[in-house]
């Protein structure tokens, strides 16, 4: 743990196969590392019970949505699916966003016409149950922020961002708060490490997007995996060294990141702050 300093990983897919095994030991590692909190994001419909089981057992939130990867092997009735549990788990604390929901324009294959119906959708859901949304963003920023100037009152967070100074400026107008992972601690992410410099700290919070994108010390180049090096998996216990780099970048204390990042995340999904207060 840094300094006592307390973290909230704002997006974590601790349901993911490759925690199947060891999930608990996962959340153990990452709350003595100083990882107080993990939103649990779903992918898809068949995920929408097991991240609701796996944030009550460790304490954690859940998200629920219908990622843009997963839109063209979902139907009509997981929008459906989706309505019917945000509903029942209305009075449910740890419910706290609609999400993986977005658009990807960098995977090739992906049918644009269809994942801009599942994103326009699940923004009507999420205004309709008074939920913020957690947003994948790959090559889409404009077209997620032509969809959000249409549905009014929708905020959130947008994932891993990795645009530009404009459309985080944009964003940020709409009322939302940016992710920032491991993709900032390399070193040649340049442009990346400027926005992270360079946004006012109020529009930022932190995440892992476990057990995806790794941080520089865990990241195995092609030539690497080809000799038999294993890419080792990402996990939340890895937040609170990507804060420190995250500080660093912006000249501060890591603890005072770590409390700056924790209130941008309550900003950003009010139902948390219930679940952070001391009991």
């Amino acid at each position: 743990m840094i300094d006592g300093a307390m973290w909230i990983d704002t997006h974590c897919h601790l349901d993911a196969p490759e925690f199947a095994a060891d999930v608990a030991a996962v959340r153990e590692r990452a709350a003595a590392a100083g990882v107080a909190h993990c939103v649990l994001p779903a992918v898809a419909a068949r995920d929408f019970e097991r991240v609701r089981v796996l944030a009550h057992r460790f304490g954690d939130s859940y998200a629920l949505g219908i990622h843009p990867l997963y839109t063209g092997e979902a139907g009509e009735d997981d929008l459906v699916a989706l309505d019917r549990a945000l509903a029942a788990r209305r009075d449910d604390p740890r419910l706290v966003a609609v999400g993986e929901i977005g658009l990807d324009h960098f995977v090739p294959g992906l049918d644009r016409a269809r994942q801009e119906h599942f994103y326009r959708e699940q923004l009507a859901l999420a205004r309709r149950h008074d939920l913020p949304v957690l947003l994948h963003v790959r090559r889409s920023a404009d077209q997620l922020l032509k969809q959000l100037r249409l549905c009014d009152g929708v905020t959130g967070i947008v994932h891993a961002f990795n645009g530009s100074a404009q459309q985080a400026a944009e964003f940020v107008r709409l009322g939302f708060k940016l992710g920032f992972g491991g993709a900032l601690t390399f070193e040649r992410a340049l442009q990346l490490r400027r926005l992270a410099r360079e946004l006012p700290l109020a529009a930022i919070v932190v995440e892992t997007d476990a057990p995806d994108m790794p941080p520089h010390w865990l990241y195995r180049t092609a030539q690497e995996r080809a000799a038999g090096a294993a890419q080792a998996r990402n996990e939340p216990a890895e937040l609170p060294r990507i804060g420190e780099v995250l500080a660093r970048l912006r000249g501060m204390d890591a603890g005072e990141l770590a409390e700056a990042t924790r209130g941008n995340a309550c900003a950003a999904l009010p139902r948390l702050r219930a679940l952070l207060a001391p009991h």
